[in-house]
This record gives C-alpha cells, structure tokens and sequence, in this order.
C-alpha cells in the first residue's frame, strides 16, 4: 500500500515523495484507517491531494482526507494510540468470499475463557511472549488500554485491542494465544503465565493474517486532525 501512495502522490507533487505511516501492516493484513504524513514543497489544493491522488490509486486503496499540518508532527511519533480488530469466522465450514478478509477456526470456542484471558493483558508490560524474533523494537514494554472479545452475528468473534503501541506480530500472537484458550488448550490463568515468561515459545502459534485490521489511530486534539 505505502509504494502505490507514494507514487500516486509523486504524480501530484511532480517530484518524489516519501510517507510515514502511523503503523506498518504485514502482508495480508488490511487497513481501514491509516495515517501518514509526507514532506513536500509543491503547493495543491487539498482536492489534488485526495481526488488527485485517488485517481493514480488501484481499487482497493483510496485517500479520505488530506490537510497541511504542524512540522513537529509526526504520524507515527505523535499517535497516542492504535486500535485493531481482528476478524474471526469461528464455524465448521471455511469461508469463501470472505477468505481474504477473515481469519478462521473451525472448533467452538469458549468466548467468557477467551474474555477473562484477554482482561489480564491489560495494562504495561512487557510482551516479550507475543513478540516475533524479526521485531526491531527497543523495547518489549507496551500498554494495553482496551481489549474486547465481541461475539457477533453468524459465527465471528471480533478481537479489539486498543494500546499505545504494537510490537511485530503482537496482536496475532495474541489472538492465536487466546484461541488456545478458547478451544481449551490452555486456562485463562495460564495467559498470565506467558505473559510473565517473557518467553515467546510459551505462547500459541503466530494467527494467519486475513483477519487483521489496523482500525483507528488516535492523537492529540492539538493537532487538529479529522476524527
């Protein structure tokens, strides 16, 4: 997605142009919302930026908005949180249409288990345990504002985890961890466990990425962005 933005925006800006976005995505994982910043000394209307731009998009990307902004921005550095939500068909049959959008398991999963599990990863700490080694982090520390487990119509369950940072493969680390809970491969209390082991060989198997969704980046009112 970050090269076909760039080049519709060089197109634009008659120059090239690199973006910063607020969170990176794997191959396979989907953005409903992403925000990104670029440098640039070429002057447009914010309808070039957004038409303009949408017009050099293939179809599955498009720009919403567009506006100048403080030069101390920065989308990545100046995000006060991040929000995913992770699509999950939980029925016998595989899906079909929706392959690519939702993760699958086929047992029945307990949703109260997977619910009290994702309560005690709540808060900082270190998440060592749902980190890939490939993860070029600083630090294993984040903090987990929210984490919902909803129960919706015809078979899905949404994960929604809201925190100030993610680690790589963090969020699918932590739904295949749940999962395990929820099929009854490990209790509620066992999660903690992990989590204090600091030791990623503790938790599940890294989740398939067809049901990632970066979903909302949140910041500061100061600088001035859509909501």
């Amino acid at each position: 997605m970050q090269d076909a933005v760039e080049a519709a925006l060089g197109v634009i800006a008659g120059t090239p142009v690199a973006t910063t976005c607020a969170g990176r995505t794997d191959s396979g994982v989907h953005a409903t919302e992403q925000i990104a910043h670029f440098d640039t000394d070429a002057e447009r209307p914010a309808s070039a930026w957004v038409r303009g731009v949408n017009a050099s998009l293939p179809e599955s990307v498009a720009v919403l908005w567009a506006q100048p902004v403080d030069p101390a921005f920065h989308a990545r550095y100046s995000a006060a949180s991040r929000t995913y939500r992770y699509r999950l068909l939980n029925r016998a049959v595989r899906p079909a249409l929706a392959a690519r959008q939702v993760g699958w398991f086929h047992a029945p999963l307990e949703i109260e288990d997977m619910r009290e599990a994702a309560a005690l990863l709540l808060g900082e700490h270190d998440f060592s345990a749902f980190r890939s080694a490939e993860c070029q982090a600083k630090s294993p520390v984040r903090k987990i504002h929210e984490f919902q487990v909803e129960e919706k119509p015809e078979g899905r369950i949404d994960f929604v985890v809201r925190a100030n940072a993610f680690l790589h493969h963090m969020v699918r680390n932590i739904v295949g961890t749940l999962i395990y809970v929820g099929k009854g491969s490990f209790s509620p209390l066992h999660v903690r466990d992990v989590l204090l082991s600091k030791d990623r060989s503790k938790a599940a198997p890294t989740f398939g990425p067809e049901g990632l969704y970066l979903e909302k980046v949140s910041y500061e009112a100061k600088w001035g962005l859509p909501q």
